[in-house]
């Protein structure tokens, strides 16, 4: 609204005069507008500001502004699935899969953490869990039991500036078993920690 403001400020009644006479409104015109701006035009000429036939340049615009749009979130998507899967590599050290019934799995593309959330009915898909990895402000691993390694099990939030385990859950945010804390915090913990040490040296 403002954008469309700041265009016609000098020229309120021509614009007026042109938008009856287009049979468009308002609400048109602003998503027409704010095409053009993302498209980089220059709303300073007189063809883009009153094309001769509005309905025909505003969709026109709207499916370039939409295709390039679609393309520059693509690209977007792209490069944080990169940057999520260079961190992922960075930390698969941490893994663990030694004496025990269980292993530990670092998530490898934001994906991953949608289907654990799903299956497990907690948060990790959802509330920026993806953003913080990329950042390496947290990292997700997944508990699995070693005879079944792609049913997920238990989720962990895992701090690598702290050291230590921020969440750990297993179905609709259920504390895990005995078993299973002890060995994140006696096993898995522990070793993490070390190879976490020997990746800052």
């Amino acid at each position: 609204m403002d954008d469309v403001k700041a265009l016609v400020k000098n020229e309120l009644g021509k614009f007026l005069d042109y938008i009856e006479k287009q049979n468009t409104n308002f609400y048109s015109y602003r998503d027409y507008l704010n095409a053009c701006l993302y498209l980089g035009l220059d709303m300073n000429e007189e063809k883009n500001r009153y094309p001769h036939d509005f309905k025909r340049w505003h969709d026109i615009r709207i499916d370039e502004y939409r295709s390039a749009k679609a393309l520059k979130d693509e690209q977007e998507r792209k490069e944080f699935y990169d940057k999520f899967a260079a961190v992922a590599n960075k930390y698969l050290s941490l893994e663990y899969d030694k004496k025990s019934v269980y292993m530990s799995i670092i998530a490898k593309n934001p994906s991953e953490l949608i289907t654990e959330g799903d299956a497990l009915h907690h948060c990790v898909g959802r509330m920026n869990y993806d953003q913080k990895f990329a950042r390496e402000e947290s990292l997700i691993f997944f508990i699995r039991m070693k005879e079944k390694p792609e049913v997920p099990f238990v989720t962990i939030e895992y701090s690598p500036s702290k050291r230590r385990v921020l969440q750990c859950y297993g179905d609709h945010d259920t504390k895990p078993d005995d078993g299973v804390i002890e060995f994140v915090h006696k096993k898995w913990l522990p070793y993490a920690n070390r190879k976490l040490k020997q990746l800052a040296a």
